[in-house]
């Protein structure tokens, strides 16, 4: 991953002063552009346009602080004026430029923490001192880059984090938004004994409450979804997760301009890579899809897509990161990586499950409920209503096309969805 992120940083860094495509950068890479997002935000964890301001921001702080004229310096980053360099950079950093370099001037790109700096930190929270600290880390599957953030567990009931300000700020942001919507997640910060979200200092450290366990704060695998009890159970826990799903597009949407996602075409994706990936394994398989099924996507779906609603979502909402308790959706794990703009139904068809981990009419029980349970917080769309066959159609494909060999159990349960969307498409009409 190194000989992919390398070389695009170093662009990056040459060209600030002019304008950069994600497209060229994912050209330069030998990546798609939404492979390339997708990618490049695991390995920086933040989105392209989110890296390059940042970049901006940092260089353009760094020629000021150096003796030239703020003005013409920040006209050369592409800034119209200082006020709205000065404005950029607070949002990014949640403090002034003064402020920042006051801070930051002789600060290391590495922390290296014992355990007594981590208990003197500690004192700055209303906690018993003698809990136990354990450090956390984390290495992503895909990747194999070991995580940035620096976590540590106090006790059994609390996570002590640390990471690049920007990113703290961002998550925090989000954290605090779904805090409005009534959900946890793992970086809502508890107040220091001043009353601050986070002790700031050289490092920004955040103490929160670790959820996702013990139970009843746990998430509820696909299997155990499928095990519920009885259909009324599956009902309502469908139901509930669904307004669960609305809640939390309602807080990405409140910092999306924050956070600046980058753009994802659901469509483009599917129809220059995710499809043709699929075809082959149709053949290779011996699938017995119909080239009907594919031309059916390319003529009926384009006008629909065309007008979905389309957001900053989590991307990866499944049942090992959403949180429930008593039933009901309590509470997500898992954004800090994640920093796409995409159409609302892929998070909320992809909280549903694998389409054949369970019988395939429990499945589009499970489906429907959630879909209502949307609705009657944040409305769908009848473009959306109509739109639920392809986008589930679309996230088969895609799973197809990026598991590939590596996952052949994955691939090989996604083909065989493939088939059951392709038997049943009638089902999907008039689902809610």
């Amino acid at each position: 991953m190194q000989k992919f992120i390398k070389p695009s940083l170093d662009y990056i860094e040459q060209n600030l002063k002019t304008e950069i495509k994600a497209e060229e950068l994912a050209e330069m890479a030998g990546y798609s552009v939404w492979h390339y997002y997708r990618l490049f935000s695991q390995l920086t964890g933040s989105s392209v346009l989110s890296y390059i301001l940042k970049r901006r921001l940092d260089h353009a702080l760094g020629e000021i602080s150096s003796g030239r004229k703020a003005i013409n310096v920040v006209l050369e980053y592409g800034f119209d004026t200082y006020a709205g360099f000065y404005k950029a950079f607070v949002k990014m950093y949640g403090c002034s430029p003064k402020k920042y370099l006051s801070i930051y001037k002789n600060k290391s790109e590495v922390i290296i923490m014992q355990e007594k700096d981590l208990r003197k930190i500690l004192e700055n929270w209303n906690i018993y001192a003698g809990l136990k600290i354990e450090d956390i880390t984390h290495t992503d599957w895909e990747t194999q880059k070991k995580s940035e953030w620096q976590t540590w567990e106090i006790g059994n009931g609390y996570y002590l984090k640390t990471n690049e300000r920007s990113k703290m700020l961002r998550n925090i942001k989000i954290a605090k938004a779904l805090e409005k919507q009534g959900l946890m997640s793992e970086f809502l910060p508890i107040a220091t004994k001043s009353g601050e979200d986070y002790l700031d200092g050289e490092d920004i450290f955040l103490l929160a409450e670790k959820i996702g366990e013990p139970p009843p704060n746990r998430p509820l695998s696909d299997d155990e979804i499928g095990r519920l009890e009885n259909n009324d159970l599956r009902e309502k826990y469908s139901f509930n997760l669904g307004q669960g799903m609305a809640k939390l597009h309602k807080a990405f949407k409140e910092v999306q301009d924050d956070v600046k996602p980058d753009e994802n075409n659901l469509y483009k994706q599917v129809m220059e890579w995710a499809m043709p990936e699929t075809k082959k394994y149709n053949q290779k398989y011996s699938i017995g899809v119909s080239e009907d099924l594919f031309d059916d996507y390319t003529k009926n779906f384009p006008a629909l897509f065309e007008k979905l609603p389309k957001q900053f979502i989590h991307r990866n909402p499944h049942g090992g990161n959403i949180v429930f308790e008593n039933g009901e959706m309590a509470g997500i794990i898992g954004f800090e990586h994640y920093n796409e703009c995409n159409v609302r139904l892929f998070d909320i068809i992809y909280s549903a499950g694998e389409l054949n981990t369970q019988p395939f009419e429990i499945y589009l029980k499970l489906l429907t409920g959630i879909l209502k349970g949307y609705d009657s917080i944040s409305p769908l769309t009848n473009e959306e209503k109509q739109s639920i066959w392809y986008v589930s159609l679309s996230i088969a494909m895609i799973f197809i096309a990026y598991l590939g060999e590596m996952d052949e159990d994955v691939t090989r349960r996604n083909r065989e969805a493939i088939v059951m969307l392709a038997e049943n498409k009638e089902k999907f009409y008039n689902i809610i």
